[in-house]
Formats: structure tokens, C-alpha cells, sequence
């Protein structure tokens, strides 16, 4: 049995919520993001279908609580069934550990859990189609697609940078997922996995997702993608500079290391297979990114896999970039 967990508590709740006629539990983490929380609240109650679903917002915040008190209303008065949470432990993974929790607490008879973060709109026909792929495929996870909206016109010319672009086009089964920033899990997932979901570790890092997923496909579920439940992402201006986008490439190396030493964790040579692979991909990332400037004339693209390949070496020697510590620069 799930129970509730000593570092969350209620701030706000739907009176009268059927909670065991709720099918799907959307899932959805906020810090310091009162107007974009609202916004994307918004993005939730268009949504069209005729599934019963529920919202848990998860305030990380849990001084100023700005976040809960302006979403508060929207549940207290009905206009939204669900519940926001005070998930009182600071950190990513922490947030969405507390509100994945909360859903097998609450709500006994969901199938699927939805997550979509803050900084996001999600499409009004996002959780029918997220919720018709996973029986469609006939698989226990789908991730979808995140789409840049950029502050300014001119930036959309990193749209294709492999930092902002989808992994998949088409829908279908796939081999692997990275992000949970647009995704659902089967209930069944979950209570296999247990508590806690993802690696207090990558917290302030970046990557619990990517991990949690990795265990997932270990532990033998399928994975899937559903090209057209998009989310759009708001990208500001400072995700765009040079110096941003080579911390996120490098950390993306970093967290490829950190989750395949997982991945391996107690097979032979499991480390100097890890860091033999690093030394492979950083050797060959310069005929890598030439075939991507070929590709895509964009030298900004092209040299991708070597900050990459970069990331994963820097992470043998300890170097983490927890661009979460100070979420106003990330």
C-alpha cells in the first residue's frame, strides 16, 4: 500500500471529487512560474475528451507558495477536479516523486498518469491521443512531443538543434525515451517500480527522467510515441544564448554516463565499458558533427555530439552542471 509521504501536504482540494471515477491523473510540478501555471491550468481545462481526469499541481516552492495560491481557486471553486500539493523536499525529482505518490494515494482507479511541466500548453487534444496511443501501441509508457515556442521570431532557427527538437517524427513503438516533459505512465508502471520513482541524485541535475526511463525498459516495459499530442514549450531568451545551450549539451552528456553506469551497475568491467564507450564517442564526435554540418549547414547543430561526447568524459571526473540549483538562469 501507497500512503502519502511525511514531506507533502495538501494546500488545495476539489470538493466533491470523485476520486474513484478518475481514469487518468494529470501530474503537474511548478516553481516560481505563478503565470505560466495558470496558463497551462488553462491549456488542461480545454482539453477535449471524455475521459474523467484529475490534476495535481506540485508547489516546490514551499515558502512563497505563489504557484499554489494562484491555482488554489481555480480547484477550490471547481472549475478544475484535482488537488495542488506542497511538495515541502526542494528538487526536480523530489517534486514529481510527490506527486506521483500522491495519484496511487488518491485516486485508486486511474490507468494512466500524465505529466507536463509549467512552461507548457498542451495541445486540447493531448490527453486523448496520449491515452489512445498507449492502447493502440499496446505499450505501458508514451512520450510526445515538445515544441519550442521562442520568445523572439528570429530565434527559430534553433528549432532543429537536437536541445530543443523532438527525437521521434512518426508515431509508433521506439527504443527509448529521454524526458518527461510531455509523458504517461501506466499506473501498472508504477506500482512495479515503486517509491521513490526517480533518483533523488539527478535532483538539482537534470535526468532522474531519462533514468527512471532506462529502468523502466530494463524492467521490461514497452515504450511508445505519440507525434501528435504535442506540447508547446515556452523558450525564453536566455535558453537561446551560446553559453546555455553548451551547459544543456554537456549535461546531457553528463547524464548519459551517469545512467548507463546504472544501466550496467553490477556486470563485468561495468565502468571501463562505460568510459571505453566515452572515449569511442568523443573520438568519433568530429566526423559526427561534420556529417551533421553537411546536413544541416548550422555549425550550432553540427557540434552537438562533441559537447556531448564532452559531457560524458567530463562526468568520469565528477564534474555535474545542476543547472536546477538556480532555476531563475536555467
Amino acid at each position: 500500500m501507497f500512503a502519502l509521504p511525511p514531506s507533502v501536504s495538501i494546500f488545495a482540494r476539489t470538493r466533491g471529487l470523485d476520486e474513484a471515477a478518475v481514469e487518468a491523473v494529470v501530474t503537474l510540478p511548478t516553481f516560481k512560474r505563478p503565470q505560466q501555471l495558470l496558463d497551462t491550468l488553462r491549456s488542461l481545462e480545454a482539453q477535449r475528451t471524455s475521459r474523467r481526469f484529475a490534476i495535481i499541481v506540485m508547489e516546490n516552492e514551499a515558502e512563497l507558495r505563489e504557484g499554489a495560491a494562484a491555482a488554489a481557486p481555480l480547484f477550490e471553486g471547481a472549475t478544475l477536479p484535482g488537488l495542488v500539493i506542497i511538495a515541502h523536499q526542494r528538487g526536480n525529482c523530489s517534486a514529481y516523486n510527490a506527486g506521483w505518490e500522491t495519484a496511487l494515494v488518491t485516486f485508486p482507479n486511474f490507468r494512466h498518469l500524465l505529466v507536463i511541466d509549467d512552461d507548457e500548453l498542451a495541445d486540447p487534444d493531448w490527453l486523448e491521443r496520449m491515452c489512445a496511443a498507449a492502447d493502440a501501441l499496446g505499450v505501458d509508457i508514451v512520450g510526445g512531443p515538445q515544441l519550442p515556442v521562442f520568445a523572439e521570431d528570429a530565434e527559430n532557427r534553433w528549432s532543429g538543434h537536437p536541445v530543443f527538437a523532438p527525437p521521434y517524427s512518426g508515431t509508433g513503438r521506439v527504443p527509448a525515451l529521454y524526458s518527461s516533459g510531455n509523458l504517461l505512465v501506466g499506473r501498472h508502471v508504477l506500482e512495479r517500480m515503486g517509491p521513490p520513482f526517480l533518483d533523488l541524485r539527478f535532483n538539482f541535475m537534470g535526468g532522474g527522467d531519462s533514468d527512471f526511463l532506462s529502468r523502466s525498459v530494463q524492467a521490461g516495459f514497452k515504450l511508445g510515441w505519440c507525434a501528435e499530442a504535442p506540447v508547446y514549450e515556452a523558450v525564453p531568451a536566455r535558453r537561446t544564448k551560446a553559453d546555455w545551450i553548451r551547459a544543456r549539451s554537456l549535461r546531457n552528456g553528463v547524464i548519459s554516463t551517469l545512467v548507463e553506469k546504472k544501466k550496467r551497475a553490477g556486470t563485468p568491467f561495468a565502468g571501463l565499458k562505460v568510459f571505453a564507450k566515452s572515449l569511442a564517442l568523443l573520438g568519433a564526435s568530429p566526423f559526427r558533427a561534420a556529417v551533421r554540418l553537411a546536413q544541416s549547414a548550422s555549425p550550432q547543430i553540427a557540434v552537438y555530439p562533441i559537447y556531448v561526447a564532452l559531457g560524458r568524459v567530463m562526468a568520469e571526473f565528477g564534474y555535474a552542471n545542476e543547472q536546477y540549483r538556480q532555476p531563475e538562469k536555467n
